[in-house]
């Protein structure tokens, strides 16, 4: 099990970015949360296995559709035992 604190910026807020996430997060078996920061960006946390929470990563390097990622920061850290998904407002 791992943790990934994740930070996106670029146009990424009012393109159902949080949606999208919390979607494909719940379909690779992937724990945390979501949310919109107020500058702009948004930040996520995800846990689960190594290899889905990978993945869920570098899918936020391109997001949906109608986003424009320009930085993606993450951070590993120790995983807490995070459990459910929920889109933070």
């Amino acid at each position: 099990m791992v943790r990934a604190h994740v930070h996106i910026e670029g146009s990424v807020q009012g393109v159902n970015f949080r949606w999208y996430t919390a979607d494909r997060a719940r379909q690779r078996g992937v724990t945390g949360w979501v949310r919109n920061r107020a500058d702009g960006s948004v930040e996520a946390m995800f846990e689960g296995e190594r290899e889905a929470v990978a993945g869920l990563v570098e899918w936020c390097r391109r997001g949906p559709r109608h986003a424009r990622v320009t930085k993606v920061d993450v951070t590993w850290e120790e995983p807490e035992g995070l459990t459910g998904f929920d889109v933070e407002f």
